[in-house]
């Protein structure tokens, strides 16, 4: 269990160090993980709207802050490229994000075309029931993308490796919240990138 952890935490600490270092992108990530918790609690009384939420406000603010903001130049502190950084991420790198996002925005679409998916849903009935059946359909779409990668990794690393990938992406909103909530605060004071040092957990 003690080592898993720290599969874990290895894992948080890569994510942070190459993929966050941009303080609007870690703000971005704290909106993020705080509407993440709401849709956590959602889950309980209305899946529906956790996957809206989850969705259409915390990926949309994720990664926004991944596309628009996080450096693509070479990383000095890191010593490393961000091609390199692509290729060695163990989640959704940039091409496998895009991906999910093109699924993401087709399933309003297709639900629009189709409102029985080809006849196997019940047809919903109005706005209130099209976005009912959107949020499930985009709940079981984060669902699905976290089974698929959490299996392939199963096998291209080890299952240990990707249960504890799992358990992170899991973790992401808690610990999101923790390691940036004064992100706004350096932001505002001009810091636009976070000074990281090598080693720093």
């Amino acid at each position: 269990m003690v080592s898993f952890w720290k599969q874990i935490q290895q894992l948080q600490w890569d994510d942070h160090r190459y993929y966050h270092q941009c303080r609007i992108n870690q703000t971005l990530h704290l909106v993020s993980a705080c509407s993440f918790l709401v849709a956590y609690a959602l889950l309980f009384v209305d899946p529906a709207s956790a996957g809206i939420v989850g969705w259409a406000v915390g990926m949309v603010t994720r990664q926004s802050g991944h596309i628009f903001f996080e450096p693509r130049g070479y990383d000095h502190i890191n010593d490393t490229s961000y091609a390199h950084k692509e290729d060695i991420k163990v989640g959704f790198n940039m091409r496998r994000k895009a991906i999910l996002i093109a699924v993401w925005l087709s399933l309003p679409v297709l639900l629009a075309l189709s409102p029985s998916l080809l006849g196997l849903i019940a047809p919903a009935v109005g706005v209130a029931g099209y976005l009912h059946d959107v949020g499930l359909m985009w709940l079981a779409l984060g669902v699905g993308g976290l089974l698929f990668r959490t299996l392939h990794l199963f096998f291209i690393r080890s299952p240990s490796w990707g249960l504890a990938w799992a358990c992170k992406i899991l973790l992401d909103p808690f610990h999101n919240v923790q390691i940036y909530w004064a992100s706004p605060i350096a932001l505002l004071r001009g810091q636009r990138l976070d000074p990281l040092k090598d080693g720093q957990h």
